[in-house]
């Protein structure tokens, strides 16, 4: 807890509340300069220099942490989204290791690292696991890159927890010097965090593009090659590389070695950073302590991640959680891969992925006001109808130099439709598993994971058309089940029993649950 000891302003018997206001009972202390101390004055707390310097401190940790996680995911997101074009094969292999590793991570790992070495050092450590697959890109084998997969998905569950963990701690101790509402008050550090975050597709696909873009002509792409790109695209084709084209899907190994070089120079600054820059949490909040730790083990969050799977509306969601990861990774493996790399050559992959980026950005901070204004049901409407209709395109539509443009406004509409995704999924879980966010969270991580894990796993053994209906059927059945929570919901919501907790789905079919 933090700082449970301390009684806000608010609830301090010195105060009286008359019709709204808060009134001064008793005469507050004065500093040196005769100011007041550590009292109320008209609804705003007056703090002590060392409560003003504690505050400034908070914010300046924030934004640090915020700028190192900005220069990792500038490097490995970048890095990421090059793997279906520069390592077809064994690249979108680790990537598929990576996420069944991360699964594996988020149910074992945070709690021990953040007990061992405490969240400040946790971030730094596990911010090093990034630099060791970044480090792999200079010798891109099997046996260089699934290793350091593992590695990195290992260490991510550890360093989002103490993120999250370091982020909403200091969040509640700066709403308690402030007198605000600590909700208010971490969310709003969170959207700052996320402010930097979102603009890592920007900084390094432009890094990625202006490198891989070196030496270019602009010569224009056979017809032959063309034909093979698109919803006609196999990974085993060599689409590109005919004694025609001169602009090869394979760039020079210079150029990887440039960007692998940047990227790694970054992930290696994050870490550094965090352990140079950022004050332990301890400096803030006393004793650090790790919440799940005193909840559950990795074994009984395990169990009560696959017994929240009894829930009827957890079995509706699945399908559209397993959306939220297929669809990322198929655009940044496939897309790229198929459309982008294979139309208008690899050196073009970071452009389109900023104009992706961007939207994504805009609308995720977008959508949640407008979520007030119109409902859930709409945006997720419109989160639909926009991916089917890119869907559609994309089985119709041939890839050709000559429709620039379509390139960049597919990749924005997607981003505008992956903005819907990641934020009103997140929210639907949070409403319709009041209570149990902590199973229902593992249940998140686990079946996104797994639709990473399904699209990574297809990319380099299955055609594009055969990829673009997987996408299709997840789409379909995740919308499907959503509708059906929400028409549930409008019809009174699921039975309960006695105590008031949901019948699980064995329950109803046997009946046992008076």
């Amino acid at each position: 807890m933090v700082h449970d000891d301390k009684t806000n302003a608010y609830d301090n018997q010195a105060f009286e509340r008359r019709d709204g206001s808060i009134d001064l009972q008793e005469p507050p202390a004065k500093g040196k300069n005769g100011e007041l101390v550590g009292a109320v004055v008209s609804g705003v707390k007056v703090l002590t220099p060392e409560e003003k310097r504690e505050k400034i401190s908070i914010i300046k940790n924030i934004i640090i942490i915020s700028i190192a996680f900005m220069f990792l995911f500038t490097s490995y997101n970048s890095m990421a989204n090059l793997q279906s074009s520069i390592n077809k094969v064994d690249g979108t292999a680790a990537l598929s290791t990576l996420y069944g590793a991360l699964v594996v991570s988020c149910c074992f790992l945070p709690s021990w690292f953040i007990k061992t070495l405490k969240v400040k050092y946790t971030m730094a450590v596990c911010m090093l696991c990034y630099s060791t697959y970044i480090a792999a890109q200079f010798y891109p084998q099997i046996y260089t890159l699934v290793p350091t997969a593992v590695i990195l998905g290992l260490g991510a569950a550890p360093m989002w927890s103490a993120k999250c963990t370091y982020l909403t701690k200091v969040g509640a101790r700066y709403a308690e010097l402030v007198g605000d509402d600590k909700e208010v008050i971490i969310t709003r550090f969170f959207g700052v965090f996320f402010l930097f975050f979102q603009s890592t597709q920007v900084w390094g696909n432009l890094i990625s593009s202006s490198i891989l873009s070196v030496g270019i002509n602009s010569t224009e792409k056979s017809v032959e090659d063309l034909e093979k790109c698109g919803f006609n695209f196999c990974p085993w084709d060599s689409s590109g590389n005919s004694s025609n084209s001169t602009d090869s899907d394979e760039p020079p190994k210079w150029q990887i070695y440039t960007m692998a070089s940047v990227y790694l120079v970054f992930s290696l600054l994050s870490s550094v950073i965090i352990i140079l820059f950022v004050d332990p949490l301890s400096t803030f909040v006393g004793k650090e302590t790790y919440d799940a730790t005193a909840d559950k083990t990795g074994v009984q969050l395990l169990v009560a991640t696959f017994n929240h799977m009894r829930h009827p509306y957890q079995l509706l969601v699945i399908p559209l959680t397993i959306w939220s990861g297929v669809e990322q990774a198929f655009l940044g493996a496939d897309y790229t891969a198929a459309y982008v790399s294979c139309g208008l050559g690899v050196h073009m992959v970071g452009y389109i992925m900023i104009c992706y980026g961007v939207c994504d950005a805009v609308c995720s901070v977008s959508f949640s006001p407008l979520v007030k204004i119109v409902g859930r049901v709409p945006i997720f409407v419109m989160g639909f109808s926009i991916n089917l209709s890119i869907i559609i395109t994309l089985i119709y539509w041939s890839p050709n130099p000559e429709d620039l443009p379509v390139f960049y406004i597919l990749a924005g509409l997607w981003g505008v439709s992956d903005a819907v995704w990641q934020t009103q999924i997140n929210a639907l879980y949070g409403v319709i598993f009041p209570g149990e966010s902590e199973a229902a969270f593992s249940n998140y991580r686990l079946w996104e994971s797994i639709g990473f894990i399904i699209a990574y796993a297809c990319s380099t053994v299955v055609c594009i058309n055969t990829k673009i209906t997987i996408l299709l059927v997840f789409l379909v059945l995740g919308f499907v089940g959503y509708f059906a929570i929400e028409m549930v919901e409008r019809c009174g919501g699921l039975k309960k029993n006695k105590e008031g907790k949901v019948v699980t789905l064995d329950q109803l079919v046997t009946g046992k649950y008076e």
